[in-house]
């Protein structure tokens, strides 16, 4: 397979980016094109669709070897399941799968058609190697049954993000910030209240702590710094 395609987000570590698309919508992503495959036919009728799955590579997952169980983190990461029964990264072919929403197709006078998404959960530079359309009436079930995924209660955390230190990250970033940290980005084996963690996130060092459900910030670093 060859790849068609990269993607420009504000994520430069694995860290904090959303375990699932669309969990973030303000999250925004640009979508590149590799030199060949900039024909503007072969996004005829694209524009017309509201959602697209993006077909990646999970370039920093790749191993050697693989294994049949994983830890997955909403089982607590203590709890083996069967790879296939997860998304989670490591797999035999590490393949991701995400369908997020598509703002538009716009034509850049360098780099030709560029799609614009919200909603993707790809660190940047993540290589795509195939784009389809999401077709509602035959992708969307909402009779599926969906395993332990079912059975686990989601939850977000309080984020106290004192004004100091949002003041320092640019508006537009501000309620991606927000909502990045109410997802935890914590590994799911880290209960320690004293810790202090950083996301990397558009240009900056956003570090915080944990305790009794709810993130506190307490330092924003800008990463030239």
């Amino acid at each position: 397979m060859k790849k068609i395609a990269w993607i420009e987000t504000d994520f430069r570590e694995k860290f904090g980016i959303p375990r699932q698309a669309g969990l973030v919508s303000d999250l925004r992503g640009r979508i590149v094109f590799e030199t060949e495959y900039r024909d503007p036919n072969a996004f005829k009728g694209l524009d017309e669709y509201s959602h697209i799955w993006l077909l990646w590579e999970f370039s920093e997952a790749i191993r050697d070897t693989w294994s049949p169980t994983v830890l997955p983190p909403r089982l607590g990461g203590k709890t083996h399941m069967g790879v296939f029964a997860t998304r989670s990264p490591f797999r035999p072919n590490p393949i991701g799968l995400s369908c997020v929403k598509l703002e538009k197709v716009d034509m850049d006078p360098k780099d030709g058609p560029v799609l614009y998404v919200s909603g993707a959960d790809l660190m940047n530079g993540t290589p795509i190697y195939d784009i389809k359309p999401y077709l509602a009436y035959t992708d969307s079930h909402p009779e599926a049954v969906c395993g332990f995924a079912d059975r686990v209660k989601a939850y977000e955390l309080k984020v106290e993000f004192p004004e100091e230190f949002l003041l320092q990250i640019p508006e537009e970033h501000r309620p991606a910030a927000i909502a990045l940290l109410a997802q935890d980005p914590r590994p799911s084996y880290q209960n320690d209240p004293d810790r202090r963690y950083g996301m990397a996130y558009a240009g900056y060092d956003i570090r915080f702590h944990v305790r009794d459900d709810v993130l506190t910030v307490c330092e924003v670093v800008r990463y030239d710094d």
